[in-house]
């Protein structure tokens, strides 16, 4: 159900909009205070997240209210998980922008773009799949 999908990520803030990160007295970025957002394809849902993927805000259209409950559910959750994941690639990228070595930023298993992609297109997979075999006669 790719209309009413997920968030995209792609570094342009295009579909995830973040909050501005929060700087401290000597102008380092405070990664772990941003704010991150993601929102359906649709725009019909949209949520504000922690880094850590709690939400903060949701907004929920008309439109999504007509959804099925356990449906419109999983789908602010998967937004929350997307969220966080954003927050978690910036913060990557943070990290490496000022000087932590590589490859104790990959031993803290942060996520990377392709990993959103990856759940974006699972997400898909999933979203396009019958919610069930049975037909109406």
């Amino acid at each position: 159900m790719a209309a009413s999908g997920h968030s995209s990520w792609d570094g342009r803030d295009e579909d995830v909009h973040d909050r501005e990160d929060q700087a401290g007295d000597d102008g380092a970025v405070d990664a772990a205070h941003a704010l991150s957002s993601a929102r359906s394809r649709s725009g019909s849902l949209a949520v504000v997240t922690t880094p850590q993927g709690l939400p903060v805000s949701v907004r929920i259209d008309q439109s999504a209210l007509g959804k099925e409950p356990a449906a419109l559910a999983d789908e602010i959750l998967r937004l929350c998980r997307q969220s966080a994941m954003a927050a978690g690639i910036r913060l990557r990228e943070q990290l490496i922008a000022s000087g932590v070595e590589r490859d104790v930023v990959d031993a803290m298993k942060l996520p990377r773009a392709d990993d959103l992609a990856r759940a974006e297109q699972l997400d898909d997979r999933d979203l396009d799949a019958p919610a069930s075999w049975l037909r109406s006669v």
